[in-house]
């Protein structure tokens, strides 16, 4: 099973509008950067790259970042060190533009494609194969938590009904799709001008096409907002406490 993960990274973040993380050169634009911002003197997408280096199902790692990130981005990813090919792609304007970019750049003996948010560094290596194994049966497999809060519909500030949460998920990533099927939904959308908010959102308008849920973890954080990184910086911890009982 030849997986390729992508990860878009040209993102400018603009809820991310205090400087957080570690202190060093590089946090103003990271101010606007969210991907790039410090934990624990390195950026976030490094921590990100290296839970998926650490699948022995990954054969390779695409970044799509802008131009102007490129070479800062080829850097942090040699310091890393890490021992999966990884390849910078330039991103788009738009997540959707940036995933599309990746894909065409992927060789044709692709099996699976998976993307992750590059924010999301603390998605655990189990999960990633649990999505990537149910990917590889269904065709097309998502991360996702079902919400604890009660869920209203509202209509100008006003609750037209409640929506029973056994009938939602919170959405995450990563989201894993055999290639033929995503390449295909990208092709589609493109065709038809739809923008969706995630990759599954694309695949759902295919025909016949179903996309299968994993169970997530709230560990696996999306950070956009400051106050985020005081979180990211605790599980980080954790993470390194439990790697040195191992």
């Amino acid at each position: 099973m030849k997986v390729s993960v992508i990860i878009p990274a040209a993102g400018l973040g603009t809820r991310m509008a205090a400087k957080s993380g570690s202190a060093g050169d590089g946090q103003e634009r990271s101010a606007a950067r969210k991907q790039f911002m410090l934990l624990d003197n390195e950026p976030l997408i490094v921590h990100t790259i290296r839970k998926f280096a650490s699948s022995p199902s990954v054969a390779e790692i695409v970044i799509a970042v802008r131009p102007e990130d490129a070479a800062s981005a080829a850097e942090w990813i040699t310091q890393a060190a890490v021992s999966t090919p990884v390849r910078i792609v330039e991103g788009g304007n738009s997540r959707q533009q940036s995933v599309d970019n990746a894909l065409a750049s992927l060789p044709a003996d692709t099996e699976l494609v998976a993307v992750h948010d590059a924010v999301r560094p603390f998605i655990d290596v189990a999960t990633i194969e649990q999505v990537f194994a149910e990917a590889a049966i269904s065709g097309a497999a998502i991360v996702g938590i079902v919400p604890v809060d009660t869920v209203k519909q509202v209509r100008l500030n006003k609750v037209r009904q409640t929506i029973p949460r056994e009938h939602l998920i919170l959405a995450q990533t990563p989201q894993v799709f055999r290639y033929s099927l995503l390449r295909q939904a990208f092709d589609k959308a493109r065709a038809d001008n739809f923008t969706g908010t995630d990759e599954a959102s694309l695949v759902e308008r295919l025909e016949q096409v179903e996309v299968s849920v994993v169970a997530g973890s709230d560990r696996n954080i999306k950070i956009t907002k400051p106050g985020d990184m005081e979180l990211a910086k605790l599980f980080l911890a954790q993470e390194k406490e439990a790697a040195g009982r191992r």
